[in-house]
């Protein structure tokens, strides 16, 4: 007997109805296509990896905040936001230079900054500290997941699977490790530039 394959309609209503499992095999359906549409957008693997995880990141929270409006097209509307992830990123790439503390600034770019001279190195070592420092405030779990994401460069799905929890949850912890980090950076002023 031959095992029943649901369609992508009935997996996003079981997911909106709270069976976390079949993000899994939504995602896994649809991996390959959304990825190799990014990729032939950027043309950059380690772009496209974050650009893809993006994607499934704003997919999940559409998901869970009741957005999704079923029209039978889930990879058509999954590819859509990957789209405008893209044309995002390279607006905020444009924007970047002089602005900090803002959603277009990452003070994790400071982290992978190759090219330094003497002094920028000095001040870059003091940033890398003060970023660092910051991380410690959060809380375990979104500390952890923060650190695989950003120092280790895991995926989501790679994080859930250390983690031992659902690619949900890692997003999830990420997405408040972020927020709470704005916070602490707001509360104690601190700025990066």
């Amino acid at each position: 007997m031959s095992k029943k394959i649901y369609s992508d309609s009935e997996l996003v209503a079981s997911y909106i109805q709270g069976n976390e499992q079949v993000l899994e095999t939504l995602l896994n359906r649809h991996r390959d296509k959304i990825f190799g549409f990014i990729y032939s957008k950027v043309h950059d693997r380690e772009l496209t990896e974050d650009l893809f995880q993006d994607t499934l990141f704003k997919v999940v929270r559409t998901l869970k905040k009741g957005k999704y409006i079923e029209e039978g097209k889930f990879l058509s509307w999954v590819i859509r936001i990957a789209h405008n992830l893209i044309i995002d990123y390279y607006r905020k790439k444009n924007k970047m230079k002089n602005v900090y503390g803002t959603e277009d600034f990452s003070m994790f770019d400071i982290l992978h900054d190759q090219a330094l001279d003497a002094e920028n190195q000095m001040i870059h070592q003091q940033m890398v500290k003060k970023i660092r420092h910051l991380i410690e405030q959060l809380p375990q779990d979104q500390k952890t997941v923060l650190k695989m994401r950003i120092y280790d460069e895991l995926s989501f799905i790679e994080i859930a699977e250390k983690t031992n929890v659902s690619i949900n949850t890692a997003l999830g912890r990420m997405r408040y490790a972020l927020i709470n980090l704005r916070k602490i950076i707001q509360k104690n002023n601190v700025q990066f530039i």
